[in-house]
């Protein structure tokens, strides 16, 4: 496993970090969920993410579970607040804030958490009331650093350039090679008020590990296999161009000795604003073979090459 550092922080994340909203929020077993949680720890990542959201307190339930009797000072723990959590539990406020950050600790069975992210922008609540009450938390040692979660660019720019308040120093965004769009803008912006990026759905939501093939149904173990949880995959990727174009890629992974998924994952970590790719899996030979990313050396040509097969399919 390769080690980052997230931002102007002091912490070390591992490339390949373990997410939780589908799987200990409830689309796996517990026991599974929690035995990919230890196999994760096994392989050397060492950053969690979660969310309050995730299953309404059910993932960081488990993950508490999981991690109980783990010495804290081993992994890296990462929530997040803004999702609603009942009609008026929702948003950025001062009292959400509080109240939410507070249940999330109880869940996950600790005193603090490493990293706490704004899982969106709230328009209903004043930027600087925001601020201010993640500094509070800060403060008071229950957050070590802060970050955010697809943000609009003129208002991370407004919180960044906020006095007396905790920086930010990481951000969350969706990114893949069938979702490349936020290496534009959104990583330069970043780097130049020190936050770097751990990304989310770096595998298109399981299309880019090859498993879904042109005009077949799909696995039945699969995301997209399951009736509740495979309306969250986006239609388009799933249509017979994007899956053929998609299956173009295996031998330019095959050239690189790695699995599809390996080598998706490898083409989100070539950038040095990345410091982590989050990963969700549902059993503990799926966090292995990802974990193996980490290591992988590609080629910028292999790379360019996939570039150009996905480039007519993208959204």
């Amino acid at each position: 496993m390769k080690y980052r550092q997230l931002g102007d922080s002091d912490l070390q994340i591992s490339t390949i970090s373990l997410g939780s909203w589908l799987t200990t929020a409830g689309g796996i077993e517990k026991a599974q969920a929690i035995a990919c949680v230890h196999k994760a720890l096994d392989v050397g990542i060492n950053f969690i993410d979660t969310a309050n959201v995730y299953g309404r307190g059910t993932a960081e339930s488990v993950l508490g579970e999981a991690l109980n009797g783990i010495s804290r000072s081993s992994y890296i723990l990462a929530t997040k607040v803004f999702g609603a959590m009942s009609d008026t539990d929702k948003g950025l406020s001062r009292e959400q804030i509080v109240k939410q950050l507070d249940a999330s600790l109880r869940r996950l069975k600790t005193d603090y958490v490493d990293l706490y992210q704004c899982h969106r922008y709230d328009a209903d609540t004043p930027l600087e009331e925001t601020m201010e009450a993640l500094t509070e938390e800060v403060k008071k040692g229950k957050v070590r650093y802060i970050g955010f979660s697809e943000w609009p660019q003129d208002k991370i720019v407004e919180a960044c350039e906020m006095l007396d308040m905790a920086p930010f120093v990481s951000s969350q965004p969706q990114y893949s090679l069938l979702w490349p769009y936020p290496q534009a803008e959104l990583f330069d912006l970043c780097a130049d008020y020190g936050i770097t990026q751990i990304v989310w759905s770096p595998l298109a939501q399981g299309i880019l590990t090859g498993k879904y093939k042109p005009n077949q149904n799909p696995p039945g173990s699969s995301r997209v296999g399951n009736e509740s949880m495979g309306s969250m995959v986006p239609k388009r990727w799933l249509e017979a161009p994007v899956l053929e174009a998609v299956q173009k890629l295996q031998p330019l992974a095959d050239e690189a000795g790695l699995t599809l998924a390996q080598f998706s994952l490898a083409w989100v970590l070539r950038k040095a604003n990345v410091s982590s790719a989050i990963i969700g899996a549902s059993r503990p030979e799926q966090v292995v073979e990802n974990a193996a990313a980490a290591d992988a050396q590609v080629t910028q040509e292999l790379f360019f090459r996939a570039e150009e097969i996905l480039e007519p399919v993208r959204q």
